[in-house]
């Protein structure tokens, strides 16, 4: 019988047949296309004709399809819906792919063929995106060591093997740890909570096996947990066991992880010529060294730091008028927090969550998108990998686009936070194919299913990812969608959250649970008005991650990386109650992987040029302006990383941006 993976997917528009592939699947198909995409490497490397770009750069995009599918497949099950077999099956292909993928860097004729195209290129008559191609190509094989021999050639490749068996660990590490911890709640548990805490913590209950409500480490149910509960003892068991993920010792302890991470990250970046692995990570970004992150960082920290060094001193004499005496406590901050912001905006969650239901967030994020840039949404009928997920085909002007897939809700075989991927990117070459876009989410499962508004934006986040991927409109897949700098790839994602606010969009959308009643006027405006309330808050433990980060990767690898972690923080002044928003041991944008490593930074980068972004909107026509929604598909979302980013902003606004634009949005601008 012929392996599903492999076979053709003779489905609605390609997308992978879920209902029919098994567990058992994953590990031949994987072996039998790696053996195929080695012979295709070796034909294109040992071929007999002169190296040119068809030959060598486009034979070399054409190469590995079987691969892709069957890792398309895998990773999605492998992030969204774990399992004993799918966890073992990681840690088996990990090393596995790493050394397949350092052996074709390494494979000294195919980069001398690459290399010969490179040296011909203004000889060749490229268009554009053939010679950003090209010189993407070119780079990544220097970047991945091609040019190294030797002793250094084989350590590079025991770095990376041991690289992608870490990250692999460290994930799992934290996700043994987030579905292992909950905590029961009985009848005196509940004092402050209100009903959809409740009900979200009896459908978590539920889940584990529990007899009644839990609280697990879901942030989208710890987050309320400590927002509500006046329980200020079972605020403090649920926190400090949401910090001590991946800190717990044992077996899926991630200290010693991280330490050994950033220990080979350095040794790489020196193979290659670099000081440290900032400044390797940081040379192909927008930022382009780590002086001009460390500028952006402090140029917005001091402002939020001053701001949430003055909500503390409000926060404690809340506290101490409660009778608590003592310091303000992480486990404190948002309790009082949401306290002060019903005084001071008269807005109270409880009374605002049931505006916020998941199918009309939903339904707004694709309204959005069909006023924007003309796409329509229908759902689709096809088998998926969990009965929670849903489809549906996107069309503009009655012509297919992409499948969009979204996978919404918490459960214990999903890792933690929210993701867009593409199991299948858009490309016209060799073939036409439209993309298969997907968002992976982690909101409380309920019924009704009710979002925060911090939810609602995560939603609207993601989908803008989403936009990038299914409007691109290139040539090669290399540079599809979302295959631009990492300080960029969040800019349509940031941005997009923008529409979430528009009044128009929440009077439309915002609809009572109960009543059907679109949320009122002054409702709405205290909605509005409370958007940037405890910003300082938000920014210093997000701003205090990408400095740990950075710091970090910019110098020697600390060999005891909390206490280095310590010391970065007091030097930039933490406020005592607040915490990091990733604490190192659970850290998985830099530690799963090299994606965000050295580069978390790029959220706060990308929010300079969303906030600029989105005033060129207002400036214009208003949030649904024709004209600059043009110019943003035109120059941003269709083009992938087909042309340096700067230069796509720039085409789009007509300049570069400052960071006025993102401290007022903050509300920080003095």
């Amino acid at each position: 019988m012929t392996n599903p993976l492999l076979a053709p997917w003779v489905t609605p528009f390609g997308i992978a047949p879920f209902d029919l592939i098994s567990d058992e699947d994953f590990a031949p198909a994987l072996d039998v296309a790696l053996a195929a995409h080695v012979a295709e490497i070796d034909a294109i490397a040992t071929s007999q004709e002169a190296p040119d770009f068809a030959n060598t750069v486009e034979a070399l995009e054409m190469a590995g399809q079987d691969l892709d599918k069957v890792l398309s497949v895998f990773f999605t099950v492998a992030g969204a819906d774990s399992n004993p077999v799918r966890e073992e099956l990681q840690r088996e292909f990990s090393p596995k792919l790493a050394a397949h993928f350092s052996e074709i860097s390494a494979n000294t004729a195919l980069f001398a063929r690459v290399g010969a195209v490179w040296d011909q290129r203004d000889a060749l008559d490229l268009s554009e995106e053939q010679a950003r191609v090209l010189m993407l190509t070119h780079r990544g094989f220097v970047r991945s060591g091609a040019a190294l021999e030797g002793a250094d050639e084989d350590r590079m490749k025991e770095i990376k093997s041991r690289l992608a068996v870490l990250g692999t660990q460290f994930t799992q590490n934290l996700l043994a740890d987030e579905r292992s911890w909950f905590m029961e709640l009985g009848n005196d548990d509940l004092a402050g909570l209100p009903e959809f805490v409740v009900a979200s913590a009896r459908a978590a209950g539920e889940e584990k096996g529990a007899d009644g409500p839990v609280v697990t480490l879901s942030r989208s149910l710890i987050v309320p947990f400590l927002q509500f509960s006046s329980r200020r003892d079972l605020r403090e068991k649920a926190y400090v066991a949401w910090g001590a993920r991946g800190a717990n010792g044992g077996e899926t302890d991630n200290r010693a992880v991280a330490a050994e991470t950033l220990a080979l990250r350095e040794e790489r970046a020196k193979l290659l010529g670099f000081e440290n692995f900032a400044r390797f990570k940081l040379d192909t970004e927008m930022a382009k060294t780590p002086d001009a992150v460390r500028r952006l960082l402090k140029d917005v920290w001091e402002p939020a730091k001053a701001q949430a060094n003055a909500d503390a001193w409000v926060l404690t004499q809340m506290m101490q008028a409660d009778g608590v005496n003592g310091a303000l406590q992480p486990w404190d901050w948002r309790y009082y927090a949401e306290k002060r912001r019903k005084d001071l905006h008269d807005l109270d969650e409880a009374e605002l969550k049931p505006y916020f239901q998941l199918d009309r967030m939903i339904e707004a994020s694709f309204s959005c998108a069909s006023r924007l840039f003309g796409l329509q949404f229908k759902p689709l009928d096809v088998p998926l990998y969990h009965e929670d997920c849903r489809a549906w085909e996107v069309t503009r002007n009655g012509e297919h686009v992409a499948v969009f897939i979204g996978d919404y809700f918490a459960r214990g075989s999903k890792r933690s936070g929210a993701w867009c991927s593409a199991m299948r990117a858009q490309a016209k070459f060799p073939q036409v194919q439209s993309p298969v876009v997907m968002n992976v989410c982690n909101f409380a499962k309920a019924e009704p299913a009710l979002l925060s508004y911090y939810d609602a934006r995560t939603l609207f986040h993601e989908f803008g990812h989403a936009l990038h991927q299914m409007l691109s409109n290139v040539t090669y897949e290399s540079v599809s969608g979302t295959s631009v700098a990492r300080d960029f790839v969040e800019l349509p994602s940031q941005l997009y959250e923008h529409w979430l606010d528009v009044p128009e969009v929440l009077s439309e959308f915002a609809v009572h649970a109960e009543t059907g009643q679109p949320i009122a006027r002054a409702l709405l405006d205290k909605v509005l008005g409370a958007s940037t309330y405890d910003m300082g808050f938000s920014t210093v433990e997000y701003v205090a991650s990408a400095m740990v980060d950075l710091e970090f990767h910019d110098g020697a690898a600390p060999a005891d990386p909390m206490a280095r972690q310590a010391e970065i923080l007091a030097a930039m002044g933490m406020p005592a109650a607040i915490s990091m928003r990733h604490a190192t041991p659970q850290f998985a944008h830099v530690f799963s992987g090299d994606g965000y490593s050295s580069g978390y930074y790029s959220y706060m980068w990308s929010e300079v040029m969303d906030a600029d972004a989105f005033a060129a909107f207002e400036e214009a026509g208003g949030a649904f302006d024709s004209e600059r929604a043009k110019a943003l598909e035109e120059h941003i979302l269709s083009t992938g990383g087909s042309r340096d980013a700067a230069e796509l902003y720039v085409a789009f606004r007509g300049r570069l941006p400052g960071v006025e634009a993102l401290l007022k949005g903050r509300g920080l601008a003095a």
